[in-house]
């Protein structure tokens, strides 16, 4: 069977016409596979969803109660069939709940990433490599100039600064999902154990983080209504990047913006987002890791999803892997 006859790209996403599913569709369909719980991967409306216990707890936190149709949880490496399909979802180390989905039929075995890193991150299940067939990889830092530096590393700068401008807020960006619960738990691995504020978009996610086992420490919401700005003097804050364009931001005590992403490795965009302290902590694979992957994997070929698809080709090309770019659209960097 060739590759293509199991799972090929549709403009709802990847589809498997054998089994009759789609993985992570950008659109309502039938019967749907979702790897993680962002916004751009798990949307609401699908008729059947089948993903991990904690990603479709967190989609009912995101969109309610009737996000889908009917929903069935499948545990890591349990073997589910789907209209003669077997698949199996295992670890990607991504956000709480994230997985690799491995799609097999007749001997064929394709394994979709999703988006995945390598690094240690005690907030979710870590990466698991599976040997497949064809390895369907993301490639959002795909480029040979991305290398992300010790995320422990990128703390020492946060709290470094705290101690050098004590009078200050410290508000940190974050994704509500996944990054801000990782910042936070960073943070206490570095041992600073004073209260972390939060802004109240993060609060549902935080509480079930902590419902799943993960210490977090002393949270408490942000809420300056109730408090004078004084309080927050030399706090560190967490909160979506969208909340830091708004009036909620600039009425902490002289607020120094701060904004965990792997694109602060971009000066640039640093400096547009007004960002005084770019925190280099990323929740997908650099460069360097995005080849590991692969050599570990020892696919024989490379499909590659989103991101910057071009030169991780290339790169497979020049290894003797046969490699090629997918194409997908509607796959935004909203977990970075």
């Amino acid at each position: 069977m060739k590759p293509e006859a199991l799972l090929h790209p549709t403009p709802a996403g990847l589809f498997c016409p054998i089994g009759r599913f789609h993985v992570d569709p950008v659109r309502p369909v039938e019967r749907a596979l979702i790897t993680h719980g962002h916004s751009d991967h798990a949307r609401a409306g699908h008729g059947k969803v089948l993903a991990t216990r904690q990603t479709l707890d967190i989609m009912r936190i995101r969109y309610g109660e009737d996000f889908c149709g009917s929903e069935q949880a499948v545990e890591f490496g349990e073997r589910v069939e789907v209209d003669g399909v077997t698949v199996c979802f295992h670890p990607a180390g991504h956000v709480l709940g994230s997985a690799q989905i491995l799609i097999q039929k007749d001997g064929l075995r394709i394994n979709v990433s999703g988006d995945y890193k390598r690094g240690t991150d005690p907030t979710c299940a870590s990466f698991e490599p599976v040997a497949c067939d064809v390895f369907i990889t993301e490639a959002t830092f795909g480029l040979p100039v991305f290398h992300h530096p010790d995320p422990k590393g990128e703390i020492g700068k946060l709290l470094t600064s705290l101690k050098q401008f004590p009078e200050r807020s410290h508000m940190i960006g974050a994704y509500a999902l996944g990054k801000a619960q990782r910042v936070i738990r960073l943070i206490r691995d570095c041992g600073y154990h004073e209260p972390i504020y939060i802004h109240g978009a993060l609060g549902r996610l935080c509480d079930y983080y902590r419902e799943q086992g993960i210490e977090l420490g002393d949270i408490r919401p942000a809420t300056l209504e109730k408090k004078d700005p004084d309080a927050f003097k030399g706090a560190v804050v967490v909160g979506p990047p969208s909340a830091f364009q708004d009036r909620w931001a600039r009425r902490f005590n002289e607020p120094l913006i701060a904004f965990a992403s792997g694109w602060m490795m971009v000066r640039q965009r640093a400096k547009q987002g007004g960002v005084e302290l770019p925190l280099v902590i990323s929740d997908h694979c650099d460069w360097p890791e995005l080849l590991e992957t692969i050599r570990e994997v020892g696919p024989s070929e490379v499909w590659v999803t989103h991101g910057r698809e071009e030169a991780l080709v290339r790169w497979c090309e020049l290894q003797g892997i046969p490699a090629r770019p997918l194409h997908l659209v509607g796959y935004e960097d909203e977990g970075d």
